[in-house]
């Protein structure tokens, strides 16, 4: 995905279409391709793409967002920040880069490796390096496509109750619970469930005025107790993906926040605040993103980027994966990055460390 997205950044450029992607905000690009021949032909190829690899979501589980094959702004803006890095950049190159640099530590770490354990520690090695791609993969395939398609099927229901009257538009659909679409299902058109939906419409707009909680909770039950039952559980995934390791807080670093280590190294720049995936349009040449934690639509802004700091997040996560592939610094599981950090102060991460500095109080 990201490789042909670079493509397309590549082609914009040599149709004289780079300078409409650069001066267009996120939601106008589209419609500012469509006013050439030129932007219209690359968007005919563009929808192609969509149509064949845009069926995803932009966040997992949430199919109630629009799949970039309904709406390409979030690939276009993609393409965008590949333009963003100017024409030096070459996104094979880098591969190859990162290729070759993989290659010779891998050398260098079996040279260390007694001759008579080479064997079994490299097919450990190579089993290691597979569950970053199996984990990602994962994500894009299941996570992402599977529940574009649900959404599909979903959304084919909620026209079947809009023609019925049962509801005014289709998307009205995702305030129904399964039960209640089930019960409606064989005779839409003997059900009115507008005044279901109006008022769960009313509660969701607004949650839409405060950040959500980072979990629901029970009363007296608070975030160190349920992450103490989930590693109690001993649940691989849940201990790799979600869980990690907890930070040590270490005074004589006098550091804001402390974390672990998802991808070593050391970097300084602007922080860029980012909460949802509509707002990664703004992420610019040198930022360090901070985030709740990241997810597959997020993975191209990483070439842009100088680290991350996650709220949230372990030695499988997305931002940990996608930061030891590019070589950026991650730092992991500081829990209040995104309340203490505001966009545009100048932040240090040290990822060896597990900490982050605000330069810019």
């Amino acid at each position: 995905m990201d490789r042909k997205l670079w493509e397309f950044s590549q082609r914009a450029s040599r149709d004289g279409l780079a300078d409409v992607f650069l001066t267009s905000k996120a939601e106008e690009i589209k419609t500012n391709l469509q006013a050439t021949p030129q932007g219209r032909e690359f968007l005919k190829d563009f929808q192609a793409f969509m149509n064949e690899d845009g069926w995803r979501m932009q966040r997992m589980s949430e199919i109630n967002l629009p799949t970039w094959v309904e709406d390409p702004t979030p690939a276009l803006v993609n393409v965008k920040q590949f333009i963003q890095k100017g024409g030096g950049f070459n996104l094979e190159a880098e591969r190859t880069k990162a290729a070759e640099k993989r290659q010779a530590a891998e050398k260098e770490v079996l040279a260390k490796v007694p001759q008579e354990q080479r064997g079994w520690f490299e097919r450990l090695m190579r089993l290691a390096q597979k569950s970053g791609i199996f984990s990602e993969e994962h994500d894009h395939y299941l996570d992402l496509y599977t529940h574009a398609l649900m959404r599909r099927s979903a959304l084919g229901l909620g026209k079947r109750f809009v023609q019925k009257g049962a509801l005014d538009a289709a998307d009205d659909i995702f305030f129904l619970m399964p039960d209640e679409v089930r019960r409606a299902g064989l005779n839409p058109d003997q059900f009115d469930l507008r005044y279901i939906v109006d008022r769960r419409k009313a509660e969701w707009q607004e949650w839409q005025k405060t950040p959500n909680p980072p979990a629901f909770l029970a009363e007296g039950f608070d975030l160190d107790m349920a992450m103490g039952v989930l590693v109690q559980s001993m649940d691989p995934i849940a201990l790799k993906v979600v869980v990690g390791s907890m930070p040590q807080v270490r005074p004589e670093l006098k550091a804001d926040l402390y974390g672990t280590c998802g991808s070593p190294g050391v970097a300084e720049g602007p922080a860029r605040v980012i909460m949802s995936e509509d707002e990664l349009h703004l992420v610019e040449e040198g930022d360090i993103l901070v985030a709740a934690s990241t997810s597959p639509s997020w993975t191209p802004v990483f070439s842009m980027i100088k680290g991350v700091v996650v709220d949230r997040g372990a030695s499988l996560s997305h931002a940990a994966i996608v930061g030891r592939e590019y070589g950026i610094p991650v730092v992991m599981n500081v829990f209040e990055g995104t309340a203490k950090i505001r966009s545009g102060q100048r932040i240090k991460v040290d990822a060896n460390l597990g900490a982050v500095f605000i330069l810019d109080k």
